[in-house]
């Protein structure tokens, strides 16, 4: 990075700036009956009150818990127009289950979805899928965009960075043969390359990740009451439109930095046309030498690789102003083996990558390597692998106030030995794998919390997922919507993780509509999943206290211990306090393993099967199951055969149905 000159660059950097349709799944389905026909909301276009929600849940069920962000969510089901309502379905592989709520809005041309802004808005953020080419690879499409009538402009859709298929890690082509042949698959029941006669593999086979969102500014303020209504124009090359949702939000004027290395004065171009990322690595090292922060003013900053960042700031305009875009962008901190980066704060710009695979030995993460003692804070995060993907061993970052959407594998992941660090008030939606996830592979992640952070529609894996590691807090978020393989909170002894150890308290946190199908074990998950594969969960103060689950697909709570392993691993010393359950589709709790928790004043409402699953570790001794829950009181309500923790299930009675039927419960409402 060549110096800048001293005295004259010095004065020169001291700035003011002026500025789809899815495939069929397979499997059981666990989803209500998908209407057909319905118009979204009244077909003339009449203005209606609008109706807020957040995780496409009443506001009220969601008080207090989730990130707290400057935007109004509203859903397209819930809006007038002339489009067509999809869903409700759970079912893996179709465009409801992947959308907010289950349920969405298809326009055909001339077709309409529109929205009362319930507040003041000055930009918009509309979430939506288009069909793939029919060869994979993505289209283009247009939607217009008006308010009150008058065009606000045009919106050019893509789905160049959506629609995957096939098996982990997905292929870009929807006529790809399996990729893995030599795995069990659910759709024959079978291992197809060891099947004759070989079994015919519908295609695309298992399309996933079909949506994506796209920003854009209005030109100026309007007010509540405004109708922004949202037109699928005739002759664009998409034959529909997904509507999934709108969200309104008032965006301030630009943030300056007065005193600042801006990043123009070092050959930055904010038109995008000439990659600036000598510039900013210029900027920075003259930041560094001057103590100064580096400002990316409002404009668009080609950048094709990483920016190396340590012992400094970078902030911009804000998110709404300031993008920073290219092929392989991001902003990552030395490696620990070289020490890592220190005093790192990044905030108030966008990073947009152009992701359009998942590879996972790609270092295409928005945010990487190695910072301790830094933060990221404000930023919008999207199209690149992961969102922040930090190696450790490192200790004290900040993650907070960021929104993370549309990448192709997790949304962040403190991974091996991150400690002493907080992930607060992050938005996270429509990630590839999990949304936010704690993973101490080889050295223990310690004394890390996680939230008020909201988490939607993770289209694999889940919400929030914790791999081993000590003192771990997790409380206060909302997770909804997770699509296929994953739970809203999941804690997994796998994937190498360091064992459980000190504490792990999941408390106050909401979850809705979670639980999803397992292909790989035909069965469903809970909407908090307890897995034991590599080692047992038994050595750490496990306390799960004043959690919601809301409409879960299957079950509440799941604790499992794979097949191999069901017989040498275990989880112990887990501890459910003060819950509520709103709705299962089978049990409260199914237990697959060895083990024992206890459980006070859990409440149930809308079980739609015996209230405790227990198969234990499917051994079935006379002495009952392998698995033990302690009664300490209060646990109210019932399932199909009485109170859900009744007398005659404890201590530990088999009440073991592997695959019972599911009952799609009734929607929440206030306890």
């Amino acid at each position: 990075m060549p110096p800048g000159s001293r005295t004259a660059a010095a004065l020169a950097a001291l700035t003011v700036s002026a500025l789809a349709l899815g495939a069929p799944a397979s499997g059981p389905a666990a989803a209500r009956p998908a209407p057909t026909g319905v118009l979204a909301g009244a077909p003339n276009g009449a203005p209606s009150s609008p109706v807020v929600t957040r995780a496409a849940l009443a506001p009220a069920l969601t008080e207090g818990r989730g990130a707290r962000v400057d935007f109004v969510e509203q859903e397209a089901e819930n809006a007038p127009g002339t489009g067509t309502v999809i869903g409700p379905d759970r079912t893996a592989y179709s465009l409801p289950a992947e959308a907010s709520g289950r349920k969405a809005v298809k326009l055909t041309a001339g077709r309409y979805v529109e929205f009362t802004l319930p507040a003041k808005a000055n930009a918009i953020t509309v979430r939506y899928s288009i069909p793939d080419a029919p060869t994979g690879g993505g289209i283009t499409a247009p939607l217009d965009v008006t308010v009150n009538g008058r065009s606000s402009g045009r919106m050019t859709l893509t789905s160049q960075y959506s629609w995957l298929y096939n098996q982990y890690p997905f292929s870009n082509d929807p006529r790809a043969e399996l990729l893995h042949p030599d795995w069990w698959i659910t759709e024959c029941g079978c291992v197809p390359a060891a099947t004759t006669p070989a079994p015919v593999i519908t295609k695309p086979f298992r399309p996933t990740h079909m949506y994506d969102e796209q920003r854009l500014m209005l030109g100026r303020t309007h007010g509540a009451g405004d109708r922004i209504r949202l037109t699928m124009p005739a002759g664009g090359a998409a034959a529909w439109t997904v509507i999934d949702l709108l969200d309104s939000e008032l965006v301030g004027a630009p943030h300056v930095e007065p005193v600042a290395a801006d990043v123009l004065f070092f050959g930055a171009d904010p038109t995008g046309r000439r990659d600036s990322a000598d510039a900013i690595d210029r900027a920075v090292a003259f930041a560094r030498r001057h103590g100064l922060p580096v400002y990316l003013p409002p404009g668009t900053f080609r950048v094709e690789r990483h920016i190396l960042v340590d012992r400094v700031t970078v902030t911009g305009a804000g998110s709404w102003y300031t993008t920073v875009k290219g092929k392989g962008v991001g902003f990552y901190g030395k490696g620990a083996a070289a020490g890592g980066s220190r005093d790192v704060h990044l905030s108030r710009f966008a990073i947009e990558g152009d992701v359009r695979e998942r590879v996972d030995t790609d270092q295409v993460n928005g945010v990487g390597g190695a910072m301790s003692d830094s933060t990221v804070d404000r930023m919008y995060l999207h199209h690149t692998k992961v969102g922040l993907w930090f190696d450790g061993p490192m200790s004290n970052v900040e993650v907070t106030r960021n929104v993370i959407t549309d990448q192709i594998a997790d949304g962040l992941n403190l991974h091996t030995g991150v400690t002493d660090s907080l992930v607060r008030d992050n938005f996270v939606r429509n990630t590839g794998d999990d949304g936010l996830a704690l993973w101490s592979e080889k050295t223990a992640d310690a004394r890390n919390t996680v939230d008020h952070n909201t988490v939607q529609s993770p289209t694999l894996a889940n919400g929030i997922a914790i791999y081993g590691g000590a003192d771990t807090t997790v409380t206060g978020n909302l997770v909804a919507d997770p699509v296929r393989e994953g739970s809203a909170l999941h804690v997994g002894a796998r994937f190498g993780a360091e064992p459980f150890t000190g504490s792990l308290r999941i408390a106050d946190n909401t979850t809705a509509r979670a639980g999803t199908y397992e292909l790989n074990w035909n069965i469903g998950l809970g909407a908090i999943w307890f897995y034991a594969l590599d080692r047992s969960i038994d050595r750490a103060d496990v306390q799960v206290v004043g959690n919601a689950f809301l409409d879960n697909t299957y079950n509440a709570i799941m604790l499992v211990a794979d097949w191999p392993v069901k017989d040498t691993v275990r989880i112990e010393n887990v501890h459910f306090k003060d819950i509520r359950v709103d709705g299962a589709g089978t049990s409260v709790l199914s237990a697959r393993a060895a083990g024992s928790a206890s459980f006070e004043n859990v409440d149930a409402r809308n079980v739609g099967a015996v209230g405790v699953n227990n198969c234990g570790s499917f051994n079935f001794p006379a002495t009952g199951s392998e698995f033990a829950m302690t009664d300490r009181g209060g646990n109210d309500g019932g399932g199909t055969t009485g109170p859900w923790l009744a007398a005659w299930e404890l201590p530990n009675t088999l009440t073991c149905d592997d695959r019972p039927p599911v009952v799609a419960p009734p929607a929440p409402s206030p306890w």
